[in-house]
């Protein structure tokens, strides 16, 4: 995990003067880092972008209380697994590091509103296309039966048209990381679950 040092560092840093203003924590992979427009599009909930490019789902729970260490949010937001998958993880371990994430939680923060974004689907990743839909299944089951407080975003569904096909427009030219349409429609479902939950 050492190579994330650098980012895990700048994250902690930042906590000092970011910490007393957050309501909403969004954290994850380069999804969350990469969400430019993400201190607009969530303006009313206070947010602080904690994404760190590349990361795991391992990775946060690895990195978790060290960059936690100075928030007391109202709600937490996740993405992370997709490049976990990427790396060659099984679904069944990404499960066991969402289940460990969970316990981070609630030790932490204890019952507060969490909500898990699904593993999006990618042109680069089409070929792990079973590997996502179990995975984001696994999760949304666990979350369904055994975390009150959960809350599982599905944006799996939203990358696709009527055809079952990729909507391409919604991912930059390397076919992984989003477009501002991407992430347009991340807001708008995002948006949508964390109204219907607070």
């Amino acid at each position: 995990m050492f190579w994330y040092e650098d980012d895990i560092k700048r994250l902690e840093q930042n906590s000092f003067t970011n910490a007393t203003e957050t309501e909403t924590i969004f954290y994850g992979s380069s999804s969350i880092r990469m969400w430019d427009n993400l201190y607009i599009d969530f303006a009313d909930l206070k947010p602080v972008n904690l994404g760190f490019g590349g990361s795991t789902l391992a990775a946060c729970v690895w990195f978790f209380e060290r960059v936690m260490i100075n928030y007391h949010p109202k709600r937490v937001v996740v993405y992370a697994g997709d490049n976990d998958l990427g790396d060659g993880r099984h679904p069944e371990e990404i499960f066991i590091f969402f289940q460990q994430l969970v316990a981070r939680c609630s030790e932490r923060f204890g019952d507060i509103p969490c909500y898990f974004i699904s593993l999006k689907p990618s042109v680069s990743r089409l070929h792990l296309i079973d590997q996502f839909r179990f995975t984001n299944k696994i999760i949304a089951e666990e979350i369904a039966k055994y975390h009150n407080n959960w809350h599982y975003i599905d944006i799996f569904k939203e990358m696709f048209d009527a055809s079952g096909n990729l909507i391409r427009e919604y991912y930059q030219a390397d076919g992984l990381h989003l477009s501002k349409s991407g992430y347009d429609v991340w807001k708008r479902v995002v948006r949508c679950v964390l109204q219907a939950n607070q």
